[in-house]
């Protein structure tokens, strides 16, 4: 090998061990979230028994993000802290829990009451 092929071939093993390294830490930052939403679309965090046993998922830093994802807790889960009180639709329309709609509104922003979701521009749900 010439001076030059060895460095290129220096050069070539360090990037790869570069581009390794910065794949494992992506690797264990996807094996370690916070919440999993299966395929089937049920957000386990830590306390689900089925946490451990789920490979095929969606990884989410916090239950409220999986549940706005469309998600729905797993059983046995505290689905009042995972649940929003009212839901703000993309379309800007606020339901609380007495809304139909509310259980299909998937993509919304959350509020506490629905004064606070129509001062921040949202609408009250036709009758």
């Amino acid at each position: 090998m010439t001076k030059r092929t060895t460095h290129h071939f220096w050069l070539a093993a360090l990037l790869a061990s570069s581009l390794s390294l910065t794949h494992a830490a992506d690797k264990k930052e996807a094996a370690d979230p916070v919440v999993k939403k299966s395929d089937a679309g049920i957000c386990h965090d830590k306390s689900s028994t089925s946490f451990g046993n789920t490979k095929k998922f969606t990884a989410f830093v916090s239950m409220d993000e999986c549940v706005k994802s469309g998600g729905r807790p797993a059983a046995g889960q505290t689905a009042a802290a995972a649940e929003p009180v009212v839901k703000k639709s993309d379309s800007g329309i606020c339901h609380d829990k007495n809304s139909v709609s509310y259980g299909q509104t998937k993509k919304f922003t959350e509020f506490k009451t629905v004064d606070e979701c129509v001062k921040s521009g949202g609408t009250l749900p036709k009758k």
